[in-house]
């Protein structure tokens, strides 16, 4: 076969060619035309924010390669590098004299910035603006105003549901700029220079309580910076197993899994990297598990192929002790009661069980490394440098502790998972093959049930003034005509407000005894609840309190017992979870409540000896931010009341409480 062209005759082979060739020539001119023009990539300038590494997964979910780097970043280092910036949230005030070195030419470089939470205010202070302390913070999801003739909005309602989380507000708007966003309380939160493509929002669109905040990043990205989108990052399976045989070489890997689904993986990852044979599975029962809880996690790793070493250690916990940064020895563990402390010595106890292990496993210490399954939220919290150069310290984890640090520094400690999210370990986990019960089994904390018991000597810490309890007292009572009572528990509780951890009282409103959970106005709860924070600063956590109404002031509302993580204490609050875990299991919760930690804290309701029991049904994605759990909605009434009336049940037990804030402001965990 043959085909004349320009008179002479082509064969088969010579038409072929022509056309590969032809085919080239039109490939080559339509990606001349359609290459991006500029910079691509998105730097990220780190003022210290809980949620930064939230903005870098936003931005790469787009397909838009991005950086996070510190704030002080010199112009430099990034004109010609970066197409688009984006300043993160942070703890600190703009205009104190300890915030954090940033060069105003920054915004004079012509590259579009967006200002996020702490920002926002930078850019309005550099720029002539003022940002002082506002009368209230705003810490809670809620509707705004918003100018949707701005291109950050497009395709916007004009009302849309965020995260506000913050102390100071933005008071007069810098020259050249305009308001674009005011939320509810008339503050305005959000401004722009358009001309400069300039813009900043007080809000977090980067978090999931943000309903709509991945399209303000499409605009900013697509239709404000111009960028392509097209970047596509390597995979994130193959890159861990890189990362691991990067580090370890030829050495062995000794990998800490408690059983949850961050360890399973991480312990997979590790076999999967160097084989079987070098790497060894230990698990450390530190006396803080729930109930049958290492044997559990034994048999279902086992069934994986994981042949699991457990190491029992109750009592080396019991009685371990640590020295803090600043040098003050702390412990022994039995006798701590600040919940860092507590934090902290079973953190370097990990670390020092795992050299018994590796001697009891005839290891050699020279030619080994730890493996630990660490996530992202983990560092943010914890205040890690991996996660944050300037990031407060809500809480340290066990896997961040200063001990922990020092080897990591040392080169010691492998952490494949330290870049990702729960959701995203759990697909990894699916990828890898894990099975269903062990991808989605509940998180669970290192430090176990030790970190779910509110530890106490006996007294009953400050709280709220006279005067912040009539504040309560009078926004309950215009928020709703049901007859609720209130009282403050007679505890502290950790929380995360404005980038900062906060450490402050806790609300518990209740109904008449009769009131059954189906015909309580949870909304209407949930409402106060929101409110309440905003209100008075000092309270960070409102719940709602089962059986009799308790009033504030009432007799025994201010007892407390003595409570230290003993065994006996430890065996009260594993009947009380495996209750809940049990009922979750009877109404398959697992995979529609992300998290339900059962916390045990030491108010007696004066009854000598007693404790009391909190429930927190939590539902987030990202486990940076999160909602409390609806009665009725996400949990079923039946399997409510069997919650109660199964840990109600539990001897030792006065009261059993309903968690109903979001994080922000209270953590996932009560400490």
């Amino acid at each position: 076969a043959s085909l004349l062209v320009g008179g002479a005759k082509m064969n088969n082979t010579q038409v072929a060619v022509a056309a590969a060739a032809a085919a080239g020539v039109a490939a080559w001119w339509y990606f001349s035309q359609n290459k991006p023009k500029g910079p691509q990539k998105v730097a990220i300038l780190d003022a210290g924010a809980q949620y930064g590494k939230l903005i870098d997964r936003r931005v790469r979910e787009l397909n838009v390669e991005s950086e996070v780097i510190p704030l002080d970043t010199p112009p430099h280092k990034l004109k010609g590098k970066y197409g688009a910036i984006i300043i993160s949230g942070g703890p600190g005030s703009c205009y104190a004299a300890d915030a954090p070195a940033f060069d105003p030419a920054v915004l004079e470089m012509g590259i579009p910035v967006l200002g996020v939470c702490y920002g926002y205010q930078l850019i309005n202070h550099v720029c002539g603006g003022k940002v002082e302390k506002a009368e209230k913070r705003e810490d809670k999801q809620e509707p705004i105003k918003m100018d949707t003739s701005s291109k950050l909005y497009k395709g916007l309602s004009k009302t849309e549901t965020v995260l506000l989380t913050h102390g100071d507000s933005v008071t007069k708007l810098a020259p050249g700029f305009s308001a674009t966003s005011w939320s509810s309380s008339g503050h305005i939160v959000a401004l722009e220079n358009a001309e400069k493509r300039l813009f900043g929002v007080q809000f977090h669109p980067e978090v999931d309580l943000s309903e709509h905040g991945v399209a303000m990043f499409k605009n900013f990205l697509f239709k404000i910076a111009g960028l392509a989108g097209k970047y596509t990052p390597k995979s994130r399976h193959q890159a861990a197993l890189d990362e691991i045989r990067e580090a370890v070489g030829t050495k062995d890997i000794l990998v800490l899994v408690s059983g949850g689904v961050d360890s399973s993986v991480c312990a997979a990852l590790c076999r999967e990297a160097i084989g079987p044979k070098r790497v060894h599975a230990v698990h450390v029962d530190h006396g803080f598990m729930r109930l049958h809880e290492s044997d559990t996690v034994k048999v279902a790793l086992g069934k994986v192929g994981i042949d699991l070493h457990v190491v029992n250690c109750t009592q080396d916990f019991a009685n371990a002790c640590t020295t803090t940064a600043k040098g003050k020895k702390i412990g022994p563990l039995i006798e701590a009661i600040a919940p860092e402390d507590k934090r902290m010595i079973i953190g370097d106890t990990f670390m020092t069980v795992t050299d018994a292990a590796v001697s009891t496993l005839k290891l050699d210490p020279a030619n080994v490394f730890l493996a630990q399954g660490t996530l992202r939220p983990d560092l943010i919290e914890s205040g890690s440098h991996l996660a944050s150069a300037k990031a407060d310290v809500i809480k340290t984890h066990h896997n961040d502790t200063a001990l922990v640090r020092k080897l990591r520094d040392e080169g010691k400690i492998v952490e494949p998972l330290k870049d990702y999210h729960k959701d995203e370990v759990r697909a990894l986990g699916k990828g890898l093959g894990l099975p269903k019960h062990l991808v989605w089994r509940q998180p669970f904390p290192g430090p176990g049930l030790a970190i779910r018991v509110l530890c106490s000597d006996g007294t009953k810490p400050q709280t709220l003034t006279s005067a912040e309890v009539a504040k309560v007292r009078a926004l309950i009572k215009s928020a709703t005509n049901m007859p609720l009572s209130f009282t403050v528990l007679p505890v502290r509780t950790v929380g995360v407000q404005g980038d900062c951890r906060s450490y402050k009282a806790a609300i518990a409103m209740s109904l008449p005894a009769a009131t059954d959970v189906a015909k309580i106005d949870w909304q209407g709860l949930f409402s106060i609840a929101r409110q309440i924070p905003s209100e008075v600063p000092a309270v960070s956590r409102t719940c709602f309190m089962f059986g009799e109404p308790v009033e504030y002031g009432a007799p025994g509302t201010e007892d407390v017992t003595p409570t230290v993580c003993s065994q006996p204490v430890m065996d009260q609050l594993r009947q009380a979870d495996h209750v809940v875990s049990s009922v979750m299991l009877k109404h398959d919760l697992h995979h529609e409540l992300s998290q339900v930690p059962v916390v045990l804290f030491p108010a007696s309701f004066g009854i000598k000896g007693n404790r009391s029991i909190a429930l927190r049904p939590f539902i987030t994605r990202d486990f940076m931010t999160g909602t409390p759990a609806v009665p009725g909605k996400d949990v079923p009434f039946a399997a409510l009341r069997e919650w109660v009336k199964g840990v109600q049940n539990v001897k030792g037990i006065s009261k059993v409480v309903y968690d109903l804030t979001a994080k922000p402001p209270g953590t996932t965990e009560w400490e």
